[in-house]
């Protein structure tokens, strides 16, 4: 291969490259601007710099602490009803691998998600869809919490601090509202809860993702509530 060759394949290789440059600059350009128009129009605070202590704030949720290089970008934050706090995100962080020579890749994977303030204390409980390896695992004798909707306990996958908690939390009523809603990944800590799905969120993906937590949360039964307040109160939280 003679040098004119190699320098059309140079030539090919950095349009290619500032053609891809370009196109993400283009694509970041018009995400921030859709979140910035969806936090406008809510009444909510918008802010692109990015957020480097998510992980740290919300220790008990493990999508934040996967890989390396981790922030928040396009954050949204407000207050919806019920006077609860919101933070919208998309995410950031870094994996590595290393190729047939040796040599190390970095891969950057990207999501949006959602936490409000549920407003009580909570326990833990982890919601998201069931999929194959959820199969797997239960051929094995690696189990989640199974419920009398067997069309729910096909669906999704649950795990919490106790079975009681889970019951409690996942009656007849919340399984129906969960069955008709788009599915998320939800999960709650004792103050917080999050939503998302493996990739970034339309702004309308947003609200959907809202309106999961809110569904769970405005479903709480009577005696639920008390007892969680109960156990606010005696412990001096707030």
């Amino acid at each position: 291969m003679d040098s004119s060759v190699h320098l059309l394949f140079f030539i090919a290789f950095a349009v290619l490259a500032i053609v891809a440059l370009v196109f993400g600059h283009l694509a970041a350009k018009r995400r921030r601007e859709a979140m910035r128009a969806w936090a406008q129009t809510r009444g909510h605070q918008f802010s692109q710099l990015k957020d480097r202590t998510l992980d740290n704030r919300f220790p008990a949720f493990g999508q934040l602490r996967k890989g390396d290089n981790r922030y928040g970008y396009n954050i949204v934050s407000g207050q919806i009803a019920a006077e609860r706090d919101l933070l919208a995100f998309d995410y950031h962080y870094e994996t590595h691998s290393t190729d047939s020579k040796g040599r190390r890749q970095t891969h950057h994977h990207h999501f949006s998600a959602v936490i409000l303030e549920t407003g009580l204390p909570m326990q833990h409980l982890f919601i998201r869809p069931e999929n194959f390896f959820d199969k797997v695992t239960e051929f094995f004798g690696v189990d989640d919490i199974d419920f009398e909707s067997s069309e729910f306990s096909r669906k999704f996958h649950v795990k919490a601090s106790s079975k009681k908690w889970a019951f409690d939390v996942i009656h007849a009523r919340t399984i129906e509202f969960l069955l008709g809603h788009p599915e998320f990944t939800l999960e709650f800590d004792t103050r917080h809860a999050i939503a998302y799905r493996g990739k970034r969120l339309a702004p309308q993906d947003l609200d959907q993702a809202i309106a999961a937590i809110q569904g769970i949360l405005d479903r709480l039964p009577d005696y639920v509530v008390k007892q969680q307040c109960e156990m606010m109160t005696s412990t001096g939280a707030r």
